[in-house]
């Protein structure tokens, strides 16, 4: 341990020199388990963090908490000592090691950088964390690092069960990346294999051999190849860089240890790093962006520890007069995501109640003077509208109307089926920034859309990641002037409606449907669209959970006719405007 480090006791704890803190396990008890915590200004994500590990379902009684924090910027010490205090009746032991200053390492340049001296001191720590688990007889040690969540209550038994020396869960990101690697070189840098993929997608699932575990890992101290395991020093005859787990790589290859990653279960999270040339700042953004997959996708939200309060958040419209979501009432679930999202990154906005087309039938559908545009017939199903179209169109159609009745003059629209592309608010103040800069007239903007043509969209000038949008399906999410509203708005779409994301491209002048545009003489709205794309559906057709209140209605003016087209090309993921999850380009990033 660095002699400049301090020795930090909580208020009640005793550490008792030669004591066995973790005590031999019963016939009848589970094995004992020390849980080793290192973390580095991880205020953001402690608290989520330390929250999974209080949900574990294994007895506390039987687990020793041993954590360690050094080189701080932020409020990390105070994160990990609050919570320390407050769970200390909960655990077995708890011990808590902190080096108060300095904050950077001498060599740093930046809070990413990591100079030999950096790795050093997490080897030594990571060491001594073993060091104490074998000196109090300890029979499992779990290292986890700070902005990993494991949101699985039963990962501890479930590793345990595999009977493994070495054993990491598999843990998901927003990107491919996670702890593992399926591939070393001879020289121990990462060697990309066939079998990487495959594992972090799931497409085999099991527990299955790799050369490397990091971050999150569960280590087997009963058996005897444990004994030789080390993190500091390096092995004498280790010859690979000098970082930190490619050094406890080495050491399980010369002790004879196998590790082994499992996917078989969904077992938590793992934060991708911020690159070098970025800000502490972005760590704190990515992980903000895991939390919204987790519940985008897989319906896992992010619950803080008791003891330690979420990071205090400060929503704001990011500089629009308004920021609309929609939603209807009887999709709660919807609403409380979409609010948790937004507010998971600073974006405050004001909930509008949708028109329930559902509870419309067709006589009160034809007094509000609704009537279909003539000959109009979906391109994929040949139907004609449904209620829920009716009901999107018209919610959207009384944004449109209040943003000309306060002259709102930029204002941000969403519906409530959106998953988030990383950075989405910085993206979006710089975005339009540059549209102010560049003096740009505009009416709409598509955040999220689905292309339907494939060909090239003609960029913007002096507006980065800015193309003139073509043909295109969908309303997720767009920027609208007060100019564009009311040019919808005089087009009088109620009396020849057809579905709002065909309703647009005709008003742009781009939608292919001639007999169609004859309807709508003024169709100079100025459409554009950002690319890449900064939002996504949460769910596309044939995905588990997906649901279209727009699709599975009845038809306008009849209320016995079922629809239920599941299978529309419309709703179908992978068109040309769509960017795969996680395969963003890092010149996206950089916007």
């Amino acid at each position: 341990m660095d002699p400049a480090a301090i020795l930090l006791l909580l208020p009640g704890l005793a550490l008792v020199a030669g004591q066995a803190l973790v005590t031999e396990p019963a016939q009848d008890r589970p094995p004992s388990l020390v849980i080793a915590i290192i973390a580095r200004n991880a205020a953001y994500s402690l608290p989520y963090m330390l929250g999974a590990l209080e949900r574990f379902k294994y007895p506390k009684d039987r687990v020793s908490v041993w954590s360690a924090t050094d080189h701080n910027e932020d409020q990390t010490s105070k994160v990990l000592q609050d919570w320390l205090e407050g769970v200390r009746p909960l655990y077995h032991t708890v011990e808590w090691i902190a080096q108060e200053t300095p904050s950077w390492y001498p060599e740093e340049t930046g809070p990413k950088q990591w100079p030999k001296e950096r790795y050093e001191h997490v080897m030594r720590l990571r060491q001594e964390a073993l060091d104490y688990a074998r000196r109090n007889n300890a029979d499992y040690i779990l290292y986890t690092d700070a902005d990993n969540v494991l949101s699985n209550e039963n990962t501890l038994e479930l590793l345990m069960a595999e009977n493994k020396t070495l054993i990491a869960p598999m843990l998901d990101s927003q990107t491919g990346y996670s702890n593992f690697w399926c591939g070393i070189t001879p020289q121990g840098f990462y060697r990309r294999t066939p079998d990487y993929y495959p594992t972090v997608n799931r497409q085999r699932t099991g527990c299955f051999p790799v050369p490397m575990v990091h971050s999150t890992f569960l280590v087997d101290l009963r058996r005897e190849e444990s004994h030789c395991l080390a993190f500091y020093p390096p092995h004498v005859n280790y010859t690979w860089t000098f970082d930190d787990i490619i050094v406890f790589a080495y050491s399980c290859l010369a002790a004879g240890v196998q590790g082994y990653v499992c996917n078989n279960h969904h077992y938590g999270y793992i934060n991708v790093p911020a690159q070098p040339h970025q800000e502490m700042e972005d760590d704190h953004l990515n992980f903000v962006h895991l939390m919204l997959e987790a519940m985008a996708v897989e319906g896992v939200t992010f619950l803080p520890s008791e003891f330690v309060p979420a990071p205090q958040r400060n929503p704001d419209k990011m500089g629009f007069d308004e920021v609309f979501l929609i939603n209807l009432l009887r999709r709660p679930e919807k609403r409380e995501r979409m609010l948790h999202s937004l507010h998971l990154q600073e974006i405050s906005c004001r909930v509008l109640d949708a028109v329930d087309g559902s509870a419309l039938n067709s006589s009160a559908i034809k007094r509000m003077g609704i009537n279909l545009l003539p000959g109009y017939y979906d391109p994929f199903s040949g139907r004609t509208l449904t209620k829920g179209e009716v009901g999107c169109f018209l919610s959207h159609f009384q944004i449109w109307k209040e943003i000309a009745e306060n002259q709102l003059d930029a204002t941000l629209v969403f519906e409530d089926d959106v998953r988030f592309g990383s950075f989405f608010k910085r993206k979006m103040m710089r975005l339009m920034n540059d549209v102010r800069k560049a003096q740009l007239d505009w009416d709409l903007i598509y955040i999220g859309r689905k292309q339907v043509t494939t060909d090239p969209e003609e960029a913007v000038d002096n507006v980065p990641y800015l193309v003139v949008a073509d043909y295109s399906y969908w309303t997720l999410c767009y920027i609208i002037s007060l100019q564009g509203a009311l040019k919808l708005l005089n087009a009088e779409p109620l009396s020849k409606m057809l579905p709002v994301d065909e309703f647009l491209p005709i008003m742009s002048d781009t939608h292919p449907n001639e007999e169609y545009k004859k309807h709508f003489v003024n169709r100079n709205l100025q459409m554009y669209s950002v690319n890449p794309l900064l939002v996504y559906p949460t769910h596309y057709t044939g995905e588990p959970n997906w649901l279209s209140d727009t699709e599975t209605s009845t038809l306008w003016d009849d209320d016995n006719v079922r629809t239920d087209w599941s299978g529309s090309q419309k709703t179908l993921k992978g068109s040309r405007g769509e960017i795969q999850h996680g395969l963003h380009s890092s010149s996206h990033d950089e916007l």
